[in-house]
């Protein structure tokens, strides 16, 4: 008799485990063309799909989302831009530089990441990041941040990026480009007729496809400002028009105590 209740009870345990198994999914998943697969007749929310490959469903991008970062209104605030395949560097020099706190534990700017739509975006060197804001509901910045990635067809050719550069140059004091993120400003037409500087050989390139700017020497010139418009070379470079302009905005005492947390006298003073 006991057999046959432990015989029972198997059958009916995997009767319900097999039924179990075959229930679909209740979510929607992005494809690889950034369109929703809503299983069993239950069609994901209305949210844009941003990065390539990023792995998340809706729900996940849903509630990461909602988590907005707080802004504090009495602060200047920075917006860095972010999109596939950026320069790792560009993007984390200018949080690391600006996220410091005074030195009597203050907190001195809003540091935001900007990108066309909540998602994952990979950087060129494979690390997965997910933005603050989107260019939809981004406040009004006080400082635009552009990095850039090797190949920068995709971002210029974005009529919703350099729309967002044009409009934000409206609201800031100060643009700044690192890298091939001058290729942006250039298609922006929002800094004709002032002085830039793009990477290590890409100067003359840029010259070419935007003639109305007064590209410098990047042979020769890691770092530019003419007005409210700052460049550099970009990579470790981006860590000099980000503390440039930290000084700008702080003061050099500041800046200095900045640089000592960054421990930038030893990389200066390091020999192998």
């Amino acid at each position: 008799m006991k057999n046959r209740i432990l015989t029972i009870t198997i059958i009916l345990t995997t009767i319900l485990f097999s039924c179990n198994e075959q229930k679909p999914k209740q979510s929607g998943k992005l494809s690889a063309d950034g369109q929703s697969s809503a299983v069993a007749g239950n069609p994901a929310p209305a949210l844009s799909a941003g990065g390539s490959g990023s792995g998340l469903d809706r729900e996940e991008i849903s509630s990461l989302s909602r988590n907005l970062k707080t802004l504090d209104p009495g602060l200047p605030t920075i917006g860095i831009l972010m999109f596939d395949q950026v320069l790792m560097t560009e993007l984390t020099a200018p949080i690391d530089v600006f996220s410091k706190h005074s030195e009597d534990g203050k907190q001195l700017f809003n540091v935001i990441a900007i990108a066309e739509d909540y998602n994952l975006y990979t950087s060129e060197e494979g690390l997965k990041m997910f933005p603050d804001y989107t260019l939809a509901n981004a406040p009004d910045l006080d400082i635009l941040i552009v990095p850039s990635a090797y190949d920068m067809t995709l971002q210029t050719a974005n009529k919703n990026i350099v729309g967002f550069i044009r409009e934000q140059n409206n609201n800031t004091d100060y643009t700044v480009s690192n890298c091939a993120g001058a290729t942006l400003i250039g298609e922006s037409g929002i800094a004709d007729g002032r002085k830039i500087v793009t990477w290590i050989g890409g100067g003359t390139d840029l010259q070419k496809n935007y003639p109305n700017l007064k590209v410098q020497d990047d042979s020769k010139i890691s770092f530019i400002e003419d007005g409210k418009f700052m460049s550099s070379n970009g990579n470790l470079a981006t860590y000099i028009s980000s503390l440039e302009l930290l000084e700008k905005l702080t003061s050099q005492e500041h800046r200095k105590f900045v640089e000592s947390h960054l421990y930038l006298d030893r990389l200066q003073e390091w020999k192998k």
